[in-house]
Order: structure tokens, then sequence, then C-alpha cells
């Protein structure tokens, strides 16, 4: 497939070097432009593009920016996109350790939901609720005991079927998170997200969630993440994450 990948941090970074091991043509673009992105696509093996280059044609297309930078995004990228086409939202909501208040989504509304407002299309969240480390180096081939599992929330059952299928070749089990409503059940401070669990596990995680809750603990995230301090190990972040989203 041609995937088009809009932001190269930890996750689209990791996602493009993913893709591209498993076989699909891929494109990426950042904020700053063809040259800004040229040497990762060059090490990776990937044709560097602006962002339009890389929604045109593509059959799927991975959003991972910060949600302030959506308000960046030209407001017709996605005009000509078939609705087939399935859009990958990858972002959270972090407020008071990056992101600024967004209004609706303090008021309640789902995150992707938010997202999908925001580009005027439906999206399919999935790849939010591992972390970055989980990401790149815990993947493992289907079938492995114990494999790490991640959460894919939409509401086109095809569009569906083939970001799942895109978990999978990313070494990680596909769990169905429900409709793109449902999808706060994998947002930051639910039981489910960050805390690398198998997939029967992470279905209970989902299941066991509160979205009250989770709004409250989201307030009370920093003061958590900055105990760990500036340079926490992988263990100590999923250790934090269990005990933080273990639902009341």
């Amino acid at each position: 497939m041609k995937i088009g990948v809009i932001g190269t941090g930890n996750i689209g970074g990791t996602l493009a070097r993913k893709f591209k091991t498993a076989g699909h043509d891929i494109r990426v673009a950042n904020s700053r432009g063809i040259n800004g992105v040229r040497a990762f696509a060059e090490e990776i093996g990937a044709e560097p593009v602006d962002i339009r280059g890389a929604v045109e044609g593509a059959d799927v297309i991975v959003l991972s920016i910060p949600l302030p930078a959506l308000s960046a995004l030209p407001a017709d990228l996605f005009a000509a996109v078939p609705g087939s086409v399935p859009v990958v939202d990858t972002s959270n909501y972090y407020p008071g350790l990056r992101d600024p208040n967004i209004a609706e989504i303090d008021q309640g509304m789902t995150e992707s939901v938010w997202v999908s407002k925001q580009i005027g299309r439906p999206v399919i969240k999935a790849f939010n609720n591992i972390l970055a480390y989980t990401l790149a180096e815990l993947g493992s081939a289907q079938g492995t005991p114990g494999r790490l599992a991640a959460a894919v929330a939409g509401d086109d059952p095809k569009a569906k079927e083939t970001v799942m299928s895109l978990v999978n070749q990313a070494g990680f089990d596909p769990v169905d998170g429900g409709s793109l409503e449902e999808s706060w059940r994998q947002q930051p401070c639910t039981p489910g997200y960050c805390c690398d669990y198998d997939a029967d596990t992470l279905r209970k995680a989902l299941l066991t969630a509160s979205k009250e809750q989770a709004a409250v603990k989201r307030d009370e995230f920093p003061k958590h993440f900055e105990r760990l301090g500036p340079n926490p190990s992988h263990a100590d972040t999923v250790a934090m994450n269990r005990s933080l989203n273990a639902p009341d």
C-alpha cells in the first residue's frame, strides 16, 4: 500500500520505518517541508514529500502530530482524499505537559472526535495507547506468547480492518476499541493506556475504563510524570501508568 505519514517524531517516524520494512510504499512529511524530512526519508528508504504529497494518492494516511499542530494544516488538505482512505490519528491530549487546554475536550468531547472535526473527515484512532519505546522495541511476531496489544477504534469497518492489519504488521495484536466515540477508552489515564498489556488484558482494561475518572487523573498526570524525573526508564513509566490508570 501507499502510506503517507505526516509527522516524523517518535511515533510517526517509527511507524514509517516499520511500514517500510513490511514492504509498503512510504511517503513522509513534517512541518519543515521536504528538505526537513529528506535525511530521515533517505535513511529508511521512503520518499520525502510535503504534507500535500503525503495525502495525494495514498491508500492510508497516518496523522502523527500534536493536537495544537492540527490548526496549521491547510483547511482543504483532505478535500480530494476519497472517503474510503483511512486517516489514522495517533495523537493524545496532554494539557499541562505539552498542549494548551482545548475547551471541547476539557468538557468531555472524545479526543479523536475533536480531531475528526478539525480535519473535516472521520479518523481511525490507533497507535496512541502504546509508548514510543514499546512501539519501536517490543513488537513481536503474530502468535508469540504474551504478544503486546494496541487498541484500534473507529466507525468504518473496512478502514478499521485495514488499520488493524497494520497494527499486526507493526508487531502487536490489534484489539477492537469500538466506535470513534468510544475511543476515549484508550485515551491517556485510562486502564488500557500505555501499560504494555497483551490482548486479553487490554480488552478487560478497555471495559473497566471510566471517562470521569480519566478526566480527573489526566489533570493530575503532570505531577505524577514530574516525579519520574527527566529521564525515566521504560519500566518505571509503565509501572506508573499501571498504578495511576488502574480503575478506582
